[in-house]
């Protein structure tokens, strides 16, 4: 076989750009692109379905490994349809794109904002007792209400309604199960008038027996 074929591409020494480096780079650029298409929904930037799924199931492995628990919030647009029908797709498509605008100033950088279809999106807070999940959520609820979309410069007022649960170490529920049950409550929600926050009591959430610190910390939070 020729040494040729062999060879290794090196850059010119002392030279301040090389061809190889560049085609790498522009290579990395490409990959990480075709990576936030794969994983990001085209119209909110948010993160899609397919990485919440992904990052829900790390997020409860990381709680049966640490005992730090993890908050999941549901929220639903109210009477989004209506605004489609009223407004047109466009509009519709400004009230998404507004909330994703404000689930992401509104949350940490480690939190995870997802489209999960249609007007629902799914809020992954790792390490998030229940109660700061539910301020977090009215936090979100209420800075919806206050924000009117503008359409054909008339302000168009929007509510959500939203459910939240907790995974701590002493949950024994897949992901998928722990969907449902924070879905059925963000459901609570709406029939319970819209525009509201829906969670589990805490003392349903309890462990029984002599609670210990680690577990107040999941329940309460920890200062």
């Amino acid at each position: 076989m020729s040494s040729n074929n062999n060879k290794t591409a090196r850059c010119p020494v002392g030279e301040s750009r090389c061809e190889h480096i560049d085609a790498l780079l522009l290579l990395r650029e490409e990959r990480d692109a075709l990576s936030e298409l794969v994983l990001t929904d085209p119209l909110t930037r948010l993160f899609n379905y397919r990485h919440f799924s992904q990052s829900l199931e790390q997020e409860l492995e990381r709680t049966h490994r640490t005992g730090h628990p993890t908050a999941l919030i549901m929220l639903d647009l109210d009477h989004f349809k209506r605004v489609n029908d009223q407004w047109g797709h466009e509009a519709g498509n400004r009230v998404l794109r507004q909330t994703a605008d404000l689930m992401v100033s509104l949350l940490r950088k480690i939190d995870v904002p997802c489209r999960y279809g249609g007007e629902e999106f799914a809020l992954i807070l790792p390490g998030t007792p229940l109660p700061r999940a539910v301020n977090a959520a009215n936090r979100l609820r209420m800075a919806i209400e206050e924000s009117p979309v503008l359409i054909d410069d008339l302000p168009l007022s929007i509510t959500a309604s939203l459910g939240v649960g907790v995974y701590m170490r002493e949950s024994h529920f897949s992901a998928e199960a722990f969907v449902k049950q924070v879905d059925s409550l963000l459901y609570q929600a709406k029939e319970s008038g819209r525009n509201r926050v829906a969670h589990p009591d805490l003392e349903s959430l309890k462990p029984k027996g002599q609670v210990g610190a680690e577990e107040k910390a999941a329940l309460y939070g920890s200062d």
